[in-house]
């Protein structure tokens, strides 16, 4: 991570002091333009790689840069190939090259249009960059970034080499570091899910090719790409791929898909869905999937919990963090959501149990309330998990974990969806729920959230639930336990799922030396081996003042 690589870490905070120098203050106006540049960029060089790719395998491939482009202006004009632009001069390795003044026309009236226009009309990226502006007002702003970028890719190439690790995987570090930007206050209750959680969420579902899979409250994409990358490095290691290493967290990844056939690439694209309400956030999420490699993503502007979205039983795998402490307007909520409440923290976790296929996996983040809240709703959202799903684990996490954007305590289900919503439940899904407590993410807890030595809990959290049993999963003085279902369901009907109910502190009893033998002891070191019928003519003040204690507790 960024962590590491202190000269990235600079180079990105003097693209941003640029941005603030320039006139662009906004963290979510200068993320967005930001954005845009480093898509460019990036477009290029996936471009020219994918070329030369083709040029030495022999495959077919046409590059996004060749022929003509007709901006849309100009369509309807009686010969719009009059006002054709080559395409090849909408590249950033061409239009670097131009003066000041020239650059910021040609990107404001030629690369940015092209841009919005890039997948064709009627895709869905096309759809909602519609509204998206270009407003890098200044010439010197977009000649210092334009520098800063080619700078900062230069250095992601020299870290890609030195250590081994995918580019990709770099661009995405780099990436997630300028969304962290936007979260300074967590709006509405939204956070950024650090990505070593992510991808231990990924490690614990296990998504595999041909899973479709959904984030209802995305954001900018994080939790697709995680599922992307686990799927893709899976199928790498299965491919006989020797050179993938763990990661600063532990995780082995890749965000290559170079070995994917064209069925599995198309497949694996096809699977990733995700919907916002913040259509800055659906542009972001767009472009950091294409960014990633997926050409087409699946990220629509939705408000999911309202009586507009109707998918149901869709999807395989569900993984979220979705907003906490929110509300809806209670007359827009989906009539298929029966928990009494317009709290968007439980209203998300059922509309996630709607959204799964029977057999279907999900895991997501909420805040520890709702694991033992006495209110109805929360009741109510309990006894689902329990009954009609197999709620597998109830992770609980630190409440460092979302700093420095907020302290909140945090927790991870993780619940398999056995009954329907209109299924009679004849015998509860549940039979034991998996706790664990962790206590350390391999980072600091504080604000910094510097990175510590170690994993953390992170690897330990995957090997001991992929291998969790009832039979030997039962000391509570540990991290780790199982607890079945009878105990979970109390006579009150209050399903409490807080670990605290069912942890066991266990206390070490500390044997200490009685205080003449620790004075003893003291006094020997002062004077050395000296008879204890001698040490009355010792005449270190120190030594006399240790027997006169001695003395006194004899």
């Amino acid at each position: 991570m960024l962590q590491n690589n202190p000269e990235l870490k600079n180079k990105i905070d003097l693209l941003w002091n640029k941005f603030w120098s320039g006139g662009i203050s906004n963290p979510l106006t200068a993320i967005e333009q930001i954005t845009y540049l480093l898509f460019m960029k990036r477009l290029d060089e996936l471009d020219q790689k994918r070329q030369a790719d083709a040029k030495w395998t022999g495959e077919t491939y046409t590059s996004k840069f060749e022929g003509t482009w007709i901006p849309p202006e100009y369509r309807s004009q009686p010969k719009p190939e009059k006002f054709a632009v080559d395409k090849c001069t909408l590249r950033w390795s061409e239009f670097k090259r131009l003066q000041a003044k020239e650059m910021l026309l040609h990107v404001q009236s030629r690369v940015f249009p092209f841009l919005k226009d890039l997948n064709g009309a009627e895709s869905n990226f096309t759809h909602h960059m519609k509204n998206a502006v270009f407003i890098i007002p200044k010439e010197t702003l977009l000649v210092e970034a334009v520098k800063t970028i080619d700078e900062l890719f230069e250095l992601m190439e020299r870290d890609s080499r030195e250590n081994g690790q995918a580019f990709q995987d770099i661009q995405g570090d780099v990436y997630e570091m300028l969304l962290s930007e936007i979260a300074t206050a967590g709006k509405n209750g939204q956070f950024r899910t650090p990505r070593h959680i992510i991808k231990l969420m990924s490690d614990l579902v296990q998504p595999q090719l041909g899973h479709r899979i959904v984030d209802p409250a995305c954001g900018s994409g994080g939790f697709l790409l995680g599922a992307y990358q686990y799927i893709v490095t899976q199928l790498a290691l299965k491919a006989g791929a020797k050179d993938l290493m763990p990661d600063e967290d532990g995780f082995i990844r890749t965000s290559v898909a170079a070995a994917l056939t064209d069925k599995a690439q198309a497949l694996l694209a096809g699977s990733l869905w995700g919907y916002d309400i913040d259509t800055t956030m659906v542009r972001l999420g767009l472009m950091n999937l294409m960014m990633h490699g997926i050409d087409e993503p699946h990220i629509d502007y939705k408000d999911t919990l309202s009586k507009s979205y109707t998918e149901e039983a869709e999807y395989d795998v569900v993984m979220a963090n979705p907003p906490f402490t929110g509300s809806i307007d209670k007359s827009d909520i989906n009539e298929s959501l029966q928990l009494a409440t317009t709290k968007t923290e439980l209203l998300f976790v059922e509309n996630i149990y709607r959204l799964l296929k029977k057999g279907g996996t999900a895991c997501v983040i909420v805040p520890q309330g709702v694991l033992f809240s006495s209110g109805s709703a929360f009741r109510g959202l309990r006894q689902l998990l329990v009954n009609r799903c197999d709620l597998k684990a109830v992770i609980t996490m630190p409440s460092g974990v979302f700093k420095p954007y907020a302290g909140v305590s945090t927790a991870i289900l993780l619940f398999t969806k056995v009954w329907g919503a209109k299924d009679e439940v004849t015998e509860p899904a549940t039979k034991q729920v998996w706790f664990y407590d962790m206590q350390a993410d391999g980072y600091g807890l504080d604000d910094k959230r510097s990175k510590q030595e170690g994993y953390g809990d992170l690897q330990d959290i995957v090997s001991r639930f992929h291998g969790r049993n009832s039979a030997t999963d039962t000391d509570r003085t540990q991290k780790y336990f199982m607890v079945p279902r009878a105990e979970i369901v109390d006579e009150k009907g209050n399903y409490d799922l807080s670990i605290s109910r069912y942890k066991t502190d266990f206390f070490e009893e500390v044997l200490y030396d009685t205080p003449e033998v620790i004075l003893r002891r003291l006094i020997h070191a002062e004077v050395g081996d000296v008879d204890e019928a001698e040490l009355g003519n010792v005449k270190s003040g120190i030594v006399r003042d240790l027997l006169e204690l001695k003395g006194m507790v004899e």
